[in-house]
């Protein structure tokens, strides 16, 4: 049986826990100076708290704390590990940048302890449904089969220490970028009046996409704070000279607005809440909103127009073949180039 340390008692340290101890292997942490909220999720995950030392004595140690604080976490067991002779695995499983991975790894340079590249792509594990994926890399291929045997979806990466985690930044990147997209324009819809029609246009053209916002952002909101740094992480991946970076720069201002709005007011959440929440049944169709112009007024609430598409499609159509049959013939040809029906015909 296999102890295996778990620093970080978060939702997914202490979830991650869970399976571990489900599937058999002896778990502790190290909760000194940590708050109540964390001290009860580790109570509740039955993860038994220990002191420094015992903690080196864990065959594997998976660091699973907010991205400020991966070196923090890597300098603390590095510190204790001067007095001690353990040959313990450190993996950090956090969100940081390879450049990052570099530091935590430099560390431990000159202790024995073995370091590994991780990261974790999902959300916490929960009973009944695929936990998230654990990436590692640096040598890792007989650290894989141990979690596995444990419980986690551990892969190997055959790269060196740095790869893990440039592929969190660029899923990352991807994922939660949209998300900081969705939310910052969202927001610029409901200031400027736009939002009934932005909402119902999503709905009509981008179904997906607004399902992915109406889950995505509400469900950002405790996490946006942990967001900030790993957007600034990001951000430092891609380094300044790729003009990407301002971009993950400014999410990270995105991410702080929505952390300081969820310890104040809450009135941005609400906001995006409200609009996300209120999805229209049905959607006014273009070609009318453009006839009466005004999208706000029909976009909520209203049944789809389905026949407004089809007959403007059908008048188009009508309109090209005329010009066709006008250029084909001269004006003085008496065959007429006037198009009054398409029977059977609608255009896709």
């Amino acid at each position: 049986m296999p102890r295996i340390a778990v620093i970080g008692m978060g939702a997914m340290g202490g979830a991650v826990a869970k399976v571990l101890m489900s599937s058999g292997a002896e778990v502790v942490t190290y909760l000194e100076g940590r708050s109540p909220g964390t001290r009860d999720r580790a109570l509740a995950a039955g993860v038994r708290d220990v002191d420094l030392t015992a903690l080196l004595g864990a065959d594997i140690i998976l660091s699973i704390v907010p991205p400020s604080q991966a070196v923090a976490v890597a300098d603390l067991v590095v510190t204790a590990m001067r007095s001690s002779q353990s040959h313990t695995i450190f993996i950090d499983c956090n969100a940081v940048s390879p450049q990052t991975m570099g530091k935590v790894a430099q560390a431990f340079e000159n202790s024995n302890a073995r370091v590994l590249d991780g990261c974790i792509i999902g959300g916490p594990p929960e009973a009944g449904r695929p936990g998230p994926r654990f990436y590692l890399s640096g040598g890792a291929k007989e650290i894989v089969p141990v979690l596995l045997a444990n419980g986690l979806d551990a892969r190997s990466l055959d790269s060196g220490v740095g790869a893990a985690s440039a592929l969190k930044m660029c899923y990352a990147g991807i994922n939660k970028g949209l998300i900081g997209l969705g939310t910052s324009m969202t927001l610029a819809a409901a200031k400027s009046g736009a939002d009934k029609a932005l909402m119902a246009e999503l709905f009509e053209s981008q179904s997906q996409l607004l399902a992915k916002f109406s889950k995505g952002i509400p469900d950002m909101f405790p996490k946006a704070y942990r967001w900030v740094a790993e957007m600034d992480e990001i951000a430092t991946f891609l380094g300044p000279d790729d003009p990407a970076a301002d971009i993950f720069a400014a999410l990270a201002d995105v991410f702080q607005q929505l952390a300081t709005d969820r310890t104040l007011t809450g009135d941005v959440a609400a906001t995006l809440s409200e609009m996300l929440a209120a999805q229209p049944e049905g959607s006014l169709n273009r070609y009318d909103a453009l006839s009466n112009g005004n999208f706000d007024q029909g976009s909520r609430g209203l049944q789809p127009v389905p026949s407004a598409r089809e007959s403007q499609d059908r008048a188009e159509l009508e309109e090209e073949l005329e010009e066709g049959l006008e250029d084909s013939f001269p004006a003085s040809d008496p065959v007429s180039a006037t198009v009054t029906s398409i029977p059977g015909r609608t255009r896709t």
